[in-house]
């Protein structure tokens, strides 16, 4: 995943809201959200080549979700464990978001570069294996790409303004706005574009909130209104053309 943005304790119906878009290589064996066979508490798209996942929620109401780091130089290393099973442990698991992500930072030179969130009804936490500290997240409108929390690159700030303005609506007129928000494909300038050693042509193909290219794009795209105990998870599943595919969509 990598483009997640996130109000929390803002919205005065959903204290945390959930926009966010999976970029992948289409040829990547995924299956859609669904409740796990082996987990079925668990909700949650698959990643079916190492079995984690970038993004779920569980019945009693556990949060998790994941970015990459953007490290080229990571693109060729080996031995690293898949970065999805920390997403998955979470939601599996009982542990504290705060004492989950305080063990994830005990074995995190394990893992390429990560950015994770994972929360509950009560709290919601954040911990970078490139920055090394577990922090608590303050309310707020947040959001997280390929570097940590809140860098200001054009498409979390670009994410960040337009979630802002939709905060006055709720339901299925708030899902809408959200959706057309993460369909955005305007690329950003290239003076405001990061430098994270891919080179420049590569910086103009990832730099919208919504990425289309040959072979790599944005394949889905997820949103959670949290509302008290209740939940609502609905996920949109794109083909390579950008168009959607199916849509999933649940409250509980």
């Amino acid at each position: 995943m990598c483009l997640i943005l996130f109000a929390y304790k803002v919205h005065p119906r959903y204290p945390l809201i959930v926009a966010s878009n999976r970029d992948e290589s289409y040829e990547r064996p995924t299956a859609a959200a669904h409740f796990w066979e082996d987990q079925p508490h668990l909700l949650a798209g698959r990643d079916l080549e190492k079995l984690g996942t970038w993004m779920g929620v569980t019945k009693s109401g556990r949060f998790a979700a994941l970015t990459n780091f953007r490290d080229p130089k990571e693109m060729k290393a080996t031995g690293k464990l898949s970065r999805g099973e920390l997403v998955a442990d979470f939601l599996r698991g009982k542990a504290s978001p705060e004492n989950y992500l305080k063990a994830a930072a005990q074995k995190g030179s394990l893992y390429p570069g990560f950015n994770l969130l994972a929360g509950d009804q009560s709290n919601l936490y954040y911990y970078s294996n490139i920055e090394g500290v577990v922090r608590e997240v303050p309310p707020g409108i947040h959001g997280v790409s390929n570097h940590l929390l809140n860098t200001p690159w054009p498409k979390v700030e670009g994410g960040k303004k337009g979630l802002e303005s939709i905060l006055d609506k709720e339901g299925a007129a708030l899902k809408m706005a959200l959706f057309q928000l993460l369909k955005n494909t305007d690329p950003a300038e290239d003076a405001d574009l990061p430098d994270t050693g891919v080179g420049l042509e590569l910086e103009r193909i990832l730099s919208p909130m919504f990425i289309r290219s040959e072979g790599y794009g944005t394949r889905c795209s997820t949103i959670l209104l949290m509302e008290g105990e209740r939940l609502s998870y609905t996920e949109r599943i794109y083909n390579p053309k950008g168009n959607t595919e199916k849509d999933f969509s649940i409250n509980f």
